[in-house]
């Protein structure tokens, strides 16, 4: 008994001393059914303070002027009427009268704007499209008392809300009426939510992409550039939906020219030659032509006239923009959407002189004056006369030119260093993806920063070959062994290279046979003999298998290639043409098969080939870099074309010309030419016409080959720039008339040089090597691979990515 009642006084039922707290928040006296030892505490959890926010309605016309500093001057953006709408009832529902006072609309239109932007939903703000109304959905559920709450950090797409496992524990725990252990944060909390936090990990994403540069080159087909067409009630590029086809309606015919004249309409009306000054005016009609007088201060701008605007103004002067056509009476006339007027050109002048050509099917620039006829006043309006039809009387031009063309940079909106701290975005179509490859403004900075990293930062030796070359192989004769010899020199060249330091792509060129053999041409072997061809091109590239892996080559045909010159005979055929079919090529195939099997391409970074369309595009690291490669004989169909000018016999011939004043004499300063405002480059073209570099193993003394005839030299710097001049101003690669070089009219978009391409390669061999670059765009011509009239020498063309190209030459 007494051990028992010991037994009491060891555990009595009130302790004198309290036990040590257990660490299990529910302490238990019974562990095995989870009864509470004692009666826990009530707590009440406070709710977060939440201030009351009455609802207002708030008018669209009272948000604007807020709405338009955050959307288009901070962040370029226009917006839409039904935006403003839907912004406008946002604001006064979940930030009540304090939307002014306390700032809560302006951190709600910037975060709007700013997910907007990163979801790529292009300039205009429309209240009607999904994603803006998916941005205010997504900022309801995190609007608290009128401001953005502190919710976690988001998810990367930022298109739905995602809590941490940690804090959706928290969370339940408060439901189930425990207290949270710990308190809820952010993260980051400057950060914005949404599609604006992926700033925080642009490094982190940019070691996420492929490493090598290779694998940043897209070769874009012309059949599949995303067709464009340029909204004039939007001011604003709008994507095609249609699907294309090589037989369209006739209607498609009238589309193609209405959007060649609305691109280069838009053109004018942002350069600064055609924009009216606010502040002062000149008096008198708008003219090519200005006074070079100094005390004149105040530069005269241009207005442009609607043809139709013409009926009834006899003997004024204006200014027209139009399509230089022929009527069905042999005579000249400028047509626009309005109508048609018959065109005099005996006494127009070319502004500046002689430095483009004028070809019918070209839009143009005439200054004159309209002269009504005597028979026709007083007349009504016929079936073909008058607005949309021909208009009665003529158009005597003394000045006609070519429509200025854009700077990229202008066009998308990009000024400063390309990639360095003053760069900056303003207007412009920067949100424009107009080759599928991403945009300006969505990923064109984060491109140059990883075109830095791979290719400028990695450089191991700076006195070792860049890898970011493209060697251009101008007109390649298989069926000439000659050339493939020179060939076979020119891939030499780059096979002794160091390792590590192989050009990035080798663009070869057609025509691959000098006749349309597909037509029965040449040796008239059809397509075995063409396919023979194409055989013997893969013997060569077989020894070379370590330019096969490691660089990428791209074949253009031209007009005696397959298929298409089997039913015109090597004659002009409708562009965009397809690339050579894939049986021909088959062998040249397995060459690089081959050569990536032996050198064991186990990342699929080995070499590749690709055939592709003629033009065809190259597009590295997205829009940073855009290079057009077109094979055409455009000098020889210009020269064939082209309307002859007043001042064409005089400078035709040579001894008229010694006759005559210099070009800057007083009689050209009394009519100086208002162009040179709209064309400021015109006579700073960078022109490389002589060979750089040599290439002779024979002789070393005849190691640097030179052109001795300076007046020829002369002769082709004129040629070049006044190919290259007619080519960017017009801003389309084919500006002639359908019945002499035919276009497919669905897919006329991909012969549009708007905005202008980084570089041009134009594979003319009826025009001299050259490689200039003008207003931006640096154009390169390397003609045929075999020198005419220069037995044993190869030419070829090397650019420099972002930089310049240089003609280079080899002995064989």
């Amino acid at each position: 008994m007494q051990q028992n009642n010991k037994g009491h006084r060891v555990a009595p039922m009130f302790p004198k001393t309290p036990a040590p707290l257990s660490s299990n928040p529910i302490p238990s006296s019974s562990p095995a059914f989870g009864t509470p030892a004692h009666t826990l505490k009530p707590f009440s959890i406070a709710p977060p303070s939440k201030a009351t926010i009455l609802p207002i309605l708030l008018p669209p016309a009272t948000l604007r002027p807020l709405a338009f500093r955050t959307f288009t001057k901070k962040h370029s953006l226009t917006l839409a009427s039904t935006a403003l709408q839907e912004l406008a009832t946002f604001v006064g529902r979940h930030c009540g009268s304090a939307w002014r006072e306390e700032g809560l609309a302006e951190k709600v239109l910037e975060e709007v704007a700013r997910s907007w932007k990163n979801r790529n939903g292009g300039v205009i703000v429309d209240g009607n499209s999904p994603e803006l109304k998916e941005i205010l959905k997504t900022l309801e559920g995190n609007m608290s008392a009128g401001r953005i709450a502190s919710a976690p950090q988001l998810a990367r797409q930022g298109s739905s809300l995602a809590l941490d496992v940690a804090q959706e524990s928290h969370h339940s725990n408060t439901r189930l009426g425990l207290r949270p252990a710990t308190r809820l944060t952010r993260e980051d909390t400057q950060a914005s939510f949404g599609m604006s936090s992926l700033g925080m990990d642009e490094d982190e994403q940019e070691d996420e992409g492929p490493s090598h540069p290779r694998s940043w080159l897209k070769v874009v087909h012309a059949f599949d550039q995303p067709r464009m067409v340029y909204n004039i009630s939007k001011k604003h590029f709008e994507r095609d939906s249609s699907k294309p086809s090589l037989m369209p309606p006739v209607s498609h015919k009238t589309t193609l020219f209405r959007n060649r004249y609305n691109v280069i309409h838009q053109r004018l009306l942002r350069n600064e030659s055609f924009q009216s000054s606010a502040v002062a005016t000149t008096k008198g009609p708008p003219s090519l032509k200005r006074s070079a007088s100094s005390l004149m201060t105040t530069q005269q701008t241009h207005k442009i006239t609607p043809i139709s605007n013409l009926l009834g103004r006899h003997g004024t002067h204006h200014m027209l923009l139009g399509m230089l056509s022929v009527l069905p009476t042999g005579n000249l006339a400028i047509n626009d959407l309005t109508g048609t007027i018959p065109l005099d050109l005996s006494h127009a002048v070319a502004i500046p002189e002689d430095s483009a050509w004028f070809t019918p099917g070209m839009v143009i620039l005439v200054d004159g004056v309209y002269e009504e006829e005597e028979e026709s006043v007083g007349k009504g309006l016929g079936a073909s006369n008058g607005i949309g039809g021909v208009i009665g009387g003529r158009f005597q031009a003394f000045f006609i030119g070519q429509p200025p063309c854009e700077k990229r940079k202008a066009t998308l909106g990009v000024s400063g260093l390309d990639g360095g701290q003053d760069h900056t975005i303003g207007g412009g179509f920067g949100w424009i993806d107009f080759l599928g490859v991403g945009s300006e403004r969505a990923v064109g900075s984060k491109m140059r920063r990883l075109e830095r990293r791979l290719l400028r930062q990695t450089q191991p030796d700076p006195d070792l070959p860049s890898r970011g070359r493209v060697v251009i192989i101008g007109e390649l004769h298989l069926d000439q062994p000659r050339a493939l010899q020179a060939l076979r020199k020119i891939l030499t060249a780059y096979a002794t290279e160091p390792e590590g330091s192989s050009p990035m792509t080798f663009v070869l060129t057609g025509n691959f046979t000098q006749h349309a053999v597909m037509a029965g041409g040449g040796a008239s072997g059809g397509s075995v003999e063409y396919k023979e061809y194409f055989d013997s091109l893969a013997s060569v590239l077989t020894d070379f298998p370590t330019l096969l892996h490691s660089s990428t080559f791209v074949f253009v045909p031209g007009d005696n290639d397959g298929w298409a010159s089997s039913f015109s005979s090597g004659s002009a055929v409708p562009l965009p043409r397809k690339a050579v079919p894939d049986m021909f090529t088959s062998r040249i195939r397995r060459a690089f098969a081959s050569a990536n099997a032996e050198a064991g391409d186990r990342n699929g970074t080995g070499g590749e080939a690709i055939w592709t369309s003629n033009p065809s595009r190259l597009s590295v690291f997205g829009p940073s870099h855009e290079i057009v490669v077109f094979r055409d004989d455009l000098s020889a169909r210009l020269r064939r074309t082209a309307v002859r000018l007043k001042t064409s016999s005089s400078t035709a011939d040579p001894d008229a010309a010694d006759d005559e004043p210099p070009p800057d004499s007083d009689m050209l300063n009394d009519a100086d030419v208002e162009m040179a405002s709209a064309l400021e480059n015109t006579d700073t073209m960078d022109v490389e016409l002589t060979t750089t570099t040599t290439i002779n193993p024979k002789n070393s003394k005849n190691s640097e080959l030179s052109i001795s005839d300076p007046p020829a030299v002369l002769h082709d710097v004129h040629t070049a720039r006044k190919l290259v001049k007619t080519v960017l101003d017009q801003g389309y690669l084919c500006p002639f008339r359908h019945a002499t070089r035919p276009v497919h009219w669905d897919y006329a978009g991909a012969l549009h040089l708007y905005p202008l391409p980084t570089a041009l390669v134009l594979v003319d061999p009826t025009a001299p090597p050259f490689a200039l670059t003008y207003e931006g765009c640096h154009v390169m011509n390397p003609g045929p691979v075999l020198v005419t009239g220069r037995r044993g020498v190869g030419r070829w063309i090397e650019y420099e990515l972002g930089g310049t190209g240089r003609v280079r030459e080899c002995m064989f």
